[in-house]
C-alpha cells in the first residue's frame, strides 16, 4: 500500500508541476485526493482502484491522445461517491473542473476529463478514442482472475452495506444483467481481447451466486 501510495502520489505531483510551481497547492490537491479515496466507508473505490487504473492505462499510454486528460480524469473520476447518491460523476467533474480552473489549466483539457468522468457513469461507447480507453481501464477489473473478481464484488457490497440483500441483490442483479447482455463490454480491441471473455465468466457466476 505505501508503495502504491508513493507512485499515485509522484504522478500526480509530476502531472500538476506542468501548471503551478506552488508545493502548497499541490500538497493541498494530494492531501484531499488521498482523503477522499481512504474514505473508511470505501472499500472499492479507493486508491487501489486508482493503482489499477494506472497500470492498465499505462500499457496503452502509446494509443493515448491526451495523457494528462486521462491522468487528471483517473484521479478525479470517484473523488465524490457516495453509495446513497447518483450524481456522484458529475459531482465529482464539477470539483475536477473547479481544481483545474484553480491551476489554469486549458480548457481543452478540462473538457475532456469531464466528458470521461461522466461516461463512466454508464460505460457506453464514445466518438474518442481516449474516453473509451479510460472506461475500458475503469471496468478492468470485471475480467480479472475470479479471486480479484470476488474481492472486488464483496467490496462493492461494503460499500452498499446500508442497503438490505432484499434491496441490493435485485440492484446488484440488474447491473450485472446489463453488462452480460452487452454486444461488447470492452469497447478498445486492447481491453476487448484482455478481458472480455473472463468479466462474461465473472459476471455470469455472480448472477448465478444471486439468483
Amino acid at each position: 500500500m505505501y508503495s502504491q501510495n508513493v507512485v499515485l502520489k509522484e504522478t500526480f505531483t509530476n502531472l500538476l508541476t506542468n501548471y503551478t510551481a506552488s508545493n502548497l497547492i499541490i500538497a493541498e490537491f494530494w492531501a484531499e485526493i488521498e482523503k477522499s479515496y481512504t474514505h473508511k466507508k470505501r472499500y472499492y473505490h479507493t486508491l487501489s482502484h486508482l493503482d489499477n487504473l494506472l497500470t492498465q492505462l499505462t500499457e496503452v499510454k502509446v494509443n493515448i491522445e491526451s495523457w494528462e486528460s486521462i491522468l487528471f480524469t483517473m484521479f478525479y473520476h470517484d473523488i465524490i461517491y457516495n453509495a446513497l447518491k447518483s450524481d456522484n460523476e458529475e459531482k465529482s467533474a464539477e470539483l475536477a473542473q473547479k481544481r483545474m480552473t484553480q491551476i489554469s489549466v486549458p480548457n481543452y483539457i478540462i473538457n475532456n476529463c469531464k466528458t470521461q468522468i461522466i461516461a463512466t457513469k454508464k460505460h457506453l461507447a464514445y466518438p474518442e478514442s481516449d474516453t473509451n480507453y479510460f472506461t475500458d481501464a475503469d471496468l478492468s477489473i470485471l475480467g480479472q482472475s475470479l479471486e480479484n473478481y470476488t474481492t472486488y464484488s464483496q467490496n462493492v457490497r461494503k460499500e452498499y452495506s446500508v442497503y438490505p440483500d432484499l434491496i441490493y441483490n435485485p440492484g446488484r442483479k440488474k447491473v450485472l444483467e446489463h453488462f452480460i447482455k452487452m454486444e461488447r463490454i470492452f469497447k478498445t480491441d486492447y481491453f476487448y481481447h484482455k478481458f472480455e471473455s473472463q468479466a462474461k465468466s465473472n459476471l455470469r457466476l455472480e448472477l448465478e451466486q444471486l439468483s
